[in-house]
């Protein structure tokens, strides 16, 4: 007899979040009042300021950044009730219509605005750096200086526009249509149909049988659907390539570097950093092998609990265990970190349409962040929770920024929520007293931090030679991208684990790679400046918590490195990752000596 699939509920199932703070529904008329608002204030900003922008002194030059920054607010708040519209209802095709018909309405008012970009550019060096040093523009300087780092890839006025436009025929459908495909997608799992993130989940169930026949429905039903998905990924790399070539970007992941504020070499130093600890990884995973008393240690495991008596955690518990943590830390943040339970800022709820995966939306500093999960109970669901929430009240605190500079470099983006999770981690920790349960978390931490580090730096690795390829071999076959797949992914686990064979087609559900190209390596780079926050703050705890909440204040309005340093860390050091990285195999010893296998 087949064992079918339970559900469990866990009073997420109501957790929906509030978008009425934006607007009353999707016609409501200030969704139209609002576009036509920006609409005309972007003409009457290019009569004003088209003619001259460089003659302008320092005070007017802020008053013209006041008010783009209000037409690009303007724009942002009526996208940002499209988009969230749209991720919990991409199965209805008039969601999908209203948010194409946004960002089509939404660039032809962004494209009256491309002329600022190219303007500040184009005055002289010693002027501009005059401008820059006015305390009239102290509050745009660093903004200002980095839009001046793009100078050498704008093109032409005209150009941009056309640039613009097509990718709103372009990109931004190859993106919708992937999004949406897999959205539409029903794994059959023991005679039921199961969204892509019901099957997810199921890699972490305690049944070994289950986890197996979860990882098989995922790879039958991507498999399915492989035509239209490496014709999105091939799009995508394409259209990445075009670009990067009409903007003259030396190799694929400059932009993505220069929107990081990090150079081509700490990129580099942080990818070797990584990769040489690649044996911490089998390492672990030999361990996990004894652990689970299986050989071979399949890749449908890797997420396995150690503990057979998996515990489910209901989103009461969920709330109470994160809020705890971040209020322990800081009681300023645990406050901000409640209003989002609170007062309906998060969407946890399972269901149809709704895309998989999580996020938070910074939404615009009139408003306040939007968190969405898909909420099944489990520990890693609860880290999840953690995480965004981490997110969310960084965007809070960063909204007194303003729309323009409250925005984080990916670099810095990660910060939070990887400290969010590590102070949740800590929580369970300290409330759970029996031993295996004590080692069970433990594995499911350095897992997750695995999965951060070192599976995202191989995901990373992926791209790296998906890009390379698409640009010297033409249109690749699902085949092709397989093979790069498993090559850079395998590599991290020596013989520790054993692929199945439909693993090769996973890489067609990342979304990353579709809607952000060159974004993953910033997963490496957050959680290991967070070890390094850590283990700061447990050197002073005291002192630590003012530097910390300045640092998430301040947003993107200054450097990654001046952000961090409010914190008393260097980004600097050469030495940051290599510690960071010690700090993670501390954690493993820890999980040998629990284990007794020292």
């Amino acid at each position: 007899m087949v064992k079918a699939v339970q559900s469990t509920t866990t009073g997420a199932e109501s957790i929906h979040w509030r978008l009425q703070d934006l607007y009353a529904g999707s016609d409501d008329p200030r969704l139209e009042a609002d576009m036509l608002w920006a609409s005309s204030a972007a003409e009457d900003f290019a009569r004003q300021y088209r003619p001259g922008l460089g003659d302008l002194d320092a005070a007017a030059l802020a008053t013209a950044m006041q008010s783009l920054e209000a037409i690009r607010q303007r724009l942002g708040r009526v996208g940002t009730f499209r988009y969230l519209s749209y991720v919990t209802h991409a199965d209805q095709p008039a969601y999908g219509a209203a948010l194409q018909a946004y960002e089509e309405a939404a660039t032809q008012v962004s494209n009256q605005l491309i002329f600022f970009d190219i303007a500040w550019n184009a005055v002289d060096e010693n002027r501009a750096e005059q401008l820059l040093q006015d305390p009239a523009l102290a509050h745009w300087a660093h903004l200002l200086r980095n839009w001046r780092q793009y100078r050498s890839h704008l093109r032409s006025e005209s150009e941009e526009q056309i640039l613009s436009e097509k990718r709103v025929t372009g990109r931004a459908l190859w993106e919708r249509l992937f999004d949406e495909t897999l959205t539409e997608m029903r794994f059959n799992l023991r005679g039921k149909a199961m969204t892509e993130q019901e099957v997810l989940t199921l890699l972490s169930n305690p049944d070994r049988t289950l986890r197996h026949d979860a990882a098989e429905s995922l790879s039958t039903g991507l498999e399915s659907r492989l035509h239209t998905l490496t014709t999105c990924f091939n799009a995508i790399l394409a259209d990445k390539a075009l670009d990067d070539r009409l903007r003259s970007y030396p190799h694929w992941l400059s932009e993505r570097n220069l929107s990081n504020e990090i150079s081509d070499s700490m990129v580099e130093a942080l990818e070797a950093a990584v990769v040489s600890r690649y044996a911490l990884v089998a390492r672990y995973y030999r361990l996990k092998a004894k652990l689970l008393r299986v050989a071979p240690l399949m890749d449908y495991d890797r997420y396995a609990p150690i503990s057979s008596a998996a515990r489910c955690y209901d989103w009461a518990e969920c709330q109470r265990i994160v809020l705890a943590a971040v209020h322990d830390f800081s009681p300023e943040l645990g406050a901000i970190g409640q209003r989002f339970f609170d007062e309906h800022w998060i969407d946890a709820a399972l269901a149809p349409g709704k895309r998989g995966g999580a996020f938070a939306h910074p939404v615009t500093p009139d408003v306040h962040p939007y968190l969405m999960v898909n909420y099944t109970g489990t520990v890693r669901d609860v880290m999840t929770v953690a995480h965004e929430l981490g997110h969310g009240i960084h965007q809070y605190l960063a909204r007194e920024q303003g729309y323009l500079n409250a925005d984080t470099p990916l670099t810095t983006a990660e910060t939070a929520s990887v400290f969010g999770e590590m102070l949740t981690f800590e929580r369970l920790m300290r409330e759970e007293q029996d031993p295996q349960q004590r080692l069970t978390l433990l594995c499911g931490k350095i897992e997750d931090t695995f999965a951060t580090v070192f599976r995202q730096m191989a995901m990373h690795r992926f791209e790296v030679v998906m890009h390379n390829a698409r640009r010297s071999e033409g249109e690749l076959s699902k085949e092709r991208l397989a093979e790069l797949w498993m090559q850079t992914q395998t590599e991290q686990f020596a013989d520790s684990i054993q692929f199945s064979p439909g693993y090769r087609w996973w890489w067609s559900y990342i979304p990353h790679f579709i809607g952000s190209p060159g974004y993953v390596y910033a997963y490496a780079f957050g959680e290991l400046l967070t070890l390094a926050l850590i283990q700061r703050y447990r050197e002073n705890p005291q002192g630590f918590v003012p530097g910390y909440v300045a640092m998430l204040k301040l947003g993107g309005s200054k450097t990654p490195a001046e952000v961090v340093a409010e914190t008393g860390v260097n980004l600097e050091d050469p030495d940051l990752w290599s510690k960071a990285l010690d700090y993670l195999a501390s954690m493993v010893d820890e999980a040998e000596s629990l284990a007794g296998v020292r």
